[in-house]
């Protein structure tokens, strides 16, 4: 999932880039509207946090190009706290107001049930062969041993159990786990997927991390594509 911010305060705007990402979100971060608002509809993007008092162009004038965009939840994060900005913010198509100083706790949850209407909800718990991924606790066991792992390992399994079967491009994976444009002279996902194995399928009798020759990655019982692909 993808997050874009929208926040001119420094420390607010980091500190939410931060708590976001270590929560296992891609988040992209603008510091101003006009910057926010291009970012906004040139890039695709699940949600975006808003704030209203922003340089340039206000959250107010933001809004409307969002809700024309119309595939995008757009949750507003202000100091703004009258009903009366409530009430605006909400008129103009915001799917959540959230005022400031807020909870970090409260803004999690709100993303995830606000990401959970109307779509279908990623599953908690994963099983593929004797490996089990339980989401809500970010646990992982194989053979009932459980496997500790660091936070970008635990983004790259989940990402592969949730594709599971299908052959997944390095670039894919980059920019799902480190928000990042894959570079060619960069080996940071063949290093990543080295250090995971050396967890997840080392210690094991079935391999379940597959190299699709040509293409990234496949996770399950066989390769995506046993003619292309090798363990």
């Amino acid at each position: 999932m993808k997050i874009l911010v929208i926040e001119d305060d420094p420390k607010t705007g980091d500190y939410l880039k931060k708590g976001l990402r270590e929560s296992g979100y891609a988040v992209d971060l603008a510091r101003s509207g006009r910057d926010g608002l291009h970012m906004a509809l040139s890039q695709a993007y699940d949600l975006v946090i808003l704030d209203v008092s922003l340089p340039g162009i206000n959250g107010w004038q933001i809004m409307p190009a969002l809700r024309e965009k119309g595939d995008v939840r757009v949750i507003f994060l202000t100091a703004r706290d009258q009903l009366s900005d409530r009430i605006r913010g909400l008129e103009l198509g915001a799917d959540d107001y959230l005022v400031k100083p807020f909870s970090f706790i409260e803004l999690a949850l709100r993303i995830r049930t606000l990401m959970r209407r109307g779509v279908v909800a990623d599953p908690d718990q994963y099983q593929v062969a004797d490996l089990k991924l339980d989401a809500l606790r970010r646990k992982v066991t194989r053979e009932g041993v459980e496997i500790t792992l660091t936070n970008k390992e635990y983004l790259l399994l989940h990402l592969l159990v949730k594709h599971q079967g299908e052959a997944l491009s390095r670039t894919l994976i980059a920019s799902q786990v480190w928000n990042m444009n894959f570079d060619s002279d960069t080996n940071v996902v063949d290093v990543a997927i080295k250090r995971l194995r050396d967890k997840v399928d080392r210690p094991f009798a079935t391999p379940l991390i597959h190299t699709v020759r040509h293409v990234g990655y496949a996770f399950g019982e066989a390769p995506a594509d046993p003619d292309a692909a090798e363990t």
